[in-house]
């Protein structure tokens, strides 16, 4: 039992010594995501305070649970910014998670590769175009001195107010988020479909299925695992809506369409001065994540599903 156990530390130290680089390369990730997700996590603690940032929070007063009373008082606010929340994740949720699967379906269905390519560079290009520049660029199209209303007005039509125009703002966000990420997102889902066993298509080829039996019967069972990790996974991050997406169009639509839980946290805690209050909203919205991929994890797994790990 010795001998095998200072076997085992033999190879673990071996293991490490092989692949030293690697891990040196690693490091600087492993340190960001210490310091910025774990070290982060006890900044929680002014969630239980009336947190000053003048006194920090060896000094600030300890309140218990007072700053949590807010999500059970009835404050409008608070309420508003649920309710855009919920109804956000809900319109992202049944449009955008399934606009990938979507666009990746109908890409691994081009024959050409060279044409496959190019659509899908262009397609990832607004990626990595920062927010900032994704609202700019719809402002540019659909505002007041817009392409689509100079457009109208040189035809002696009357312009159409979209940017400013909070009947239509969940629409507009729902339309950036798809328009900047859909294309990144078949990444993953066009790997999966790589990997697909051909001689599957082949032989329902010849048995007489149709390309849409093959889709049903073949492709969307093979694409069903990554499919319900990524839902579970979106679930977890369910209440985050886009807070940097949301702040910059806030003074065109006012609070009342676009203020979310994150944006909350913000107006509450740096520009209202509440921090335990805005700590104490962020701390249940982390909380509510966690519970919703455990429990979404639990369903997968009683559908015979692997989820995202198995205990």
């Amino acid at each position: 039992m010795e001998q095998r156990l200072a076997r085992r530390q033999q190879h673990w130290w071996q293991r490490l010594v092989r692949d030293r680089a690697i891990l040196l390369l690693a490091l600087p990730g492993i340190a960001v995501i210490v310091v910025f997700q774990y070290l982060a996590l006890g900044g929680n603690v002014i969630a239980f305070q009336d947190y000053q940032p003048y006194l920090g929070m060896g000094r600030s007063l300890w309140v218990g649970l007072e700053n949590f009373a807010i999500l059970f008082s009835g404050d409008p606010a608070f309420l508003g910014a649920l309710r855009n929340t919920l109804v956000i994740t809900l319109l992202q949720t049944v449009l955008v998670f399934p606009a990938p699967i979507v666009l990746a379906l109908i890409l691994h269905s081009l024959v050409s590769n060279r044409v496959r390519q190019l659509v899908q560079s262009v397609l990832y290009l607004p990626h990595f175009l920062s927010w900032v520049i994704v609202v700019a660029v719809f402002q540019q199209v659909l505002g007041g001195a817009g392409l689509l209303n100079n457009f109208l007005r040189a035809r002696g039509w009357e312009p159409v107010d979209i940017i400013g125009n909070s009947d239509v703002f969940y629409a507009l966000i729902t339309s950036q988020v798809m328009w900047k990420d859909t294309g990144w997102a078949t990444i993953l889902f066009l790997a999966v479909l790589a990997g697909i066993d051909k001689s599957l298509y082949e032989a329902s080829a010849v048995g007489g299925a149709s390309r849409w039996r093959q889709t049903w019967h073949i492709t969307l069972p093979g694409m069903r695992p990554i499919i319900i990790m990524l839902l579970i996974l979106k679930l977890g991050d369910s209440l985050s809506v886009g807070f940097e997406q949301l702040i910059l169009q806030q003074q065109a639509v006012g609070l009342g369409v676009s203020e979310v839980l994150d944006t909350y946290v913000y107006n509450q805690g740096v520009i209202g001065g509440y921090w335990g209050v805005a700590a104490a909203v962020g701390l249940v919205k982390g909380v509510l994540g966690l519970v919703l991929v455990l429990v979404a994890n639990r369903v997968a797994h009683a559908f015979g599903e692997e989820g995202v790990y198995r205990a």
